[in-house]
């Protein structure tokens, strides 16, 4: 991963962590239903933790979270 998109990967697993919570699962059954490991999700949901992820990842936690892949492709400004 290149430092300059840390924040965005870190606001990536934030927005996974939320919609995950939003459907009332656990990183275990989200890791179980995407086929990760519940580390790997984990990993991207912790802010203090860069974590690379592959658009295959992604589109596969979208489709267990049942969003728009482009949710969590929508950056907060840095201020």
């Amino acid at each position: 991963m290149k430092q300059i998109y840390a924040e965005n990967y870190r606001q990536i697993g934030l927005k996974i962590a939320y919609y995950r919570k939003l459907r009332g699962l656990t990183q275990e059954e989200l890791a179980e239903q995407t086929g990760l490991t519940p580390a790997f999700i984990g990993h991207l949901e912790a802010p203090n933790i860069q974590k690379a992820l592959s658009l295959d990842s992604l589109f596969d936690i979208a489709s267990v979270l049942q969003i728009a892949p482009h949710k969590f492709l929508t950056f907060d400004e840095l201020q």
